[in-house]
């Protein structure tokens, strides 16, 4: 006999994708490309269920990047359904610090953890770091900051709104690490930007 497992409320947790190797691949590149263009949006098509208090950008990527092998740190009070759906989904741990995560996920309304609480990789293995995965209001803000570094040709602004106080101070320091250092993906419902630890801000 074959159980579900199920939420606390003992509904089962949502549904994953449709299609997980086509839209696992589709997400990656999404997400290949946002890193490869800092401050550039993409749109996350794939589509999925989505549990409550995550938008559908951050469960795809969840879905995409997260496993048996790296694991996720997640605020505390983010709903049980999210734990329970990435259990289920994604097999991945759930850790108590963002120091121990490859992937920390940070839903709307919760605080983030400042990059220097997050694991900047190994000397030998830079590629090692937590990627921070953190869900703004807006990307369309009014204030902007400018973005130069690889991938951009002379200058880009980003018109992000909603991120914690101090980060572009937080980014600065990240930054001063390189190689080591850690990669912030901004989110807003179906669409993200990157951020990797190569770029330069100026605000």
């Amino acid at each position: 006999m074959i159980s579900v497992q199920t939420t606390p409320s003992g509904a089962p947790p949502a549904p994953g994708f449709g299609d997980a190797v086509t839209q696992s691949q589709q997400t990656f590149r999404a997400a290949l490309q946002a890193l490869a263009h800092p401050g550039s949006i993409q749109e996350i098509a794939a589509g999925c269920g989505v549990p409550p208090g995550l938008s559908p950008a951050m469960t795809a990527m969840l879905l995409a990047l997260a496993d048996v092998d790296a694991p996720v740190w997640l605020p505390a009070g983010v709903p049980e359904a999210v734990r329970q759906f990435l259990r289920f989904h994604c097999g991945c741990p759930l850790v108590d610090e963002p120091s121990q995560a490859r992937f920390a996920a940070v839903p709307a309304g919760h605080a983030a953890p400042e990059l220097g609480r997050c694991h900047p990789g190994d000397p030998a293995y830079p590629d090692t770091s937590t990627t921070l995965l953190l869900e703004v209001e807006s990307l369309q803000g009014v204030a902007a900051v400018t973005l130069a570094g690889p991938g951009i040709a002379t200058r880009r602004e980003l018109r992000a709104a909603g991120l914690p106080a101090g980060f572009w101070a937080q980014w600065r320091a990240n930054r001063q690490i390189f190689p080591l250092g850690v990669d912030v993906f901004l989110i807003q419902g179906h669409r993200l930007c990157g951020l990797p630890r190569t770029v330069q801000a100026e605000d």
